[in-house]
């Protein structure tokens, strides 16, 4: 059989073997010589195949949740860039705020989740994602250059969770030329707030904007019920019934149904920002974090120099907006990609991108950011002013900061619609504002959260 194997590997067959086939004394030879060859042949392909070079590796795969905020617009024609230089394939999904919620809540607890960094809201989900572990912590990321404050929204028991992204404060949006027109001058306090919008409010323009779709609305109102002298909570009891938070309920619900766009009661950021692009309102108050869009040329159809932003105007017994780390990032405890997953992280939150959306006017928690020459050179003034007054007077929470806060805003926010219905006339609103108080009460009982006897 050896002689056949070397026959076999010198790719012919010589006279003797040939006369095998005519040899009947050798015909058993034969038999046993084709099998071999057919053995053979069966065999080459398999030791070829073992020679051959091994398949390419898998190009490294992740899954990134962004909300559709303008710090995820703005990174999210970045993401090629970052996938050519690194390799690193980056599946990106964006989502409305609450749905961003509500999508990583229902994968995590139901333990199907494929994602791998996503953008989060510390005071929104913050607590209930670091109690249930659904944060990876970030023990090798630098957070030397953010202040303290905003990064110990994202820590429990010495680990950090979150890396804050952007600060955002409440701030008031106006019409210079209505303004003036109309011969007024900057609101700078809730009298003169209702004064201008009354006076700004006709058949075309609405004379003042804010949230008023339930929910939605309690980050905004936050500040007015902070400058009547009331709050959300007070050492972990809800106190949203206190004579001073239903007159900022009841004042709020005024100048919305007064004089604020048909339908507010369904509307979010996302729905009164087109109508004040459009020219159709007066006075919007949000957060920071949209000024950009509304100067944007491409966006808006009212001139730039017609846009002004001013802080808050003052309550009755106080002048202290919400100053909140509004967003940040995270990555998930399950991830099976954490190499590329931290990859992605650090580069999303890196200087560089922080100072390019800083000079996108969306205004982001580095410190480094406002101290950028590029970026202190064209950051709007007016703008400017507004985060040096929150930042000496703002109050840093804009919801009831606890675990269970969606089933909370959804509680408050009943209290807001009712004020806007009536019009702040409500006889039923003191009793209702009782009722939603103790149900969140309950909500920080059934978590272990409550911090009264």
């Amino acid at each position: 059989m050896e002689l056949y194997g070397g026959l076999l590997r010198a790719g012919h067959l010589p006279v003797q073997v040939i006369s095998m086939f005519f040899a009947p004394q050798r015909r058993a030879e034969m038999k046993r010589f084709l099998a071999f060859l057919l053995i053979a042949s069966l065999c080459v392909p398999v030791f070829a195949a073992g020679q051959s070079e091994a398949p390419a590796a898998k190009p490294q795969e992740i899954r990134v949740l962004l909300a559709n905020h303008p710090y995820g617009e703005l990174i999210k024609p970045m993401i090629p860039e970052f996938e050519a230089k690194t390799g690193i394939k980056v599946n990106v999904e964006s989502l409305q705020e609450s749905q961003l919620t509500q999508k990583l809540t229902t994968e995590f607890a139901t333990g199907s989740s494929t994602v791998d960094v996503f953008m989060t809201r510390p005071l929104q989900e913050g607590l209930l994602f670091i109690k249930n572990g659904w944060y990876a912590p970030l023990d090798a990321y630098d957070f030397s250059d953010y202040p303290a404050t905003s990064v110990s929204l994202g820590q429990k028991d010495g680990k950090t969770y979150i890396v804050p992204l952007v600060t955002e404060w409440q701030v008031l949006y106006y019409r210079k030329d209505l303004l003036r027109k109309a011969g007024l001058k900057v609101p700078t306090n809730f009298t003169e707030l209702e004064a201008a919008a009354k006076a700004m409010t006709s058949a075309d323009v609405a004379g003042f904007g804010s949230r008023g779709k339930g929910a939605a609305a309690v980050t905004q109102i936050s500040s007015f019920i902070y400058n009547f002298g009331g709050n959300y909570l007070d050492k972990n009891v809800a106190v949203f019934n206190t004579p001073e938070a239903v007159e900022a309920f009841r004042y709020y619900g005024k100048l919305l149904a007064n004089y604020g766009p048909q339908g507010v009661t369904s509307m979010s950021w996302e729905n009164l920002m087109p109508v004040f692009q459009a020219g159709k309102l007066a006075m919007w108050t949000d957060a920071s974090v949209f000024y950009g869009q509304l100067v944007d040329p491409t966006k808006t159809q009212v001139p730039a120099a017609d846009i002004g932003v001013a802080q808050l105007p003052a309550g009755p017994k106080g002048d202290h907006p919400f100053i909140v780390v509004s967003w940040g990032f995270g990555l998930s405890s399950k991830t099976q990609n954490k190499a590329a997953a931290t990859q992605f992280l650090e580069w999303a939150t890196s200087k560089d991108l922080a100072v390019k959306a800083m000079l996108a006017n969306i205004t982001m928690a580095r410190d480094s950011a406002w101290t950028d020459p590029s970026v202190k050179q064209k950051m709007n003034a007016e703008l400017a002013a507004t985060q040096s007054h929150a930042a000496k007077n703002g109050y840093p929470f804009d919801r009831p900061f606890m675990s269970a806060v969606g089933k909370a805003r959804d509680l408050i926010g009943e209290v807001v619609i009712e004020a806007i219905d009536s019009k702040g006339t409500s006889t039923r609103l003191q009793a209702l504002a009782t009722e939603k108080v103790n149900a969140v009460n309950d909500l920080l009982k059934a978590d272990g959260e409550y911090g009264g006897k």
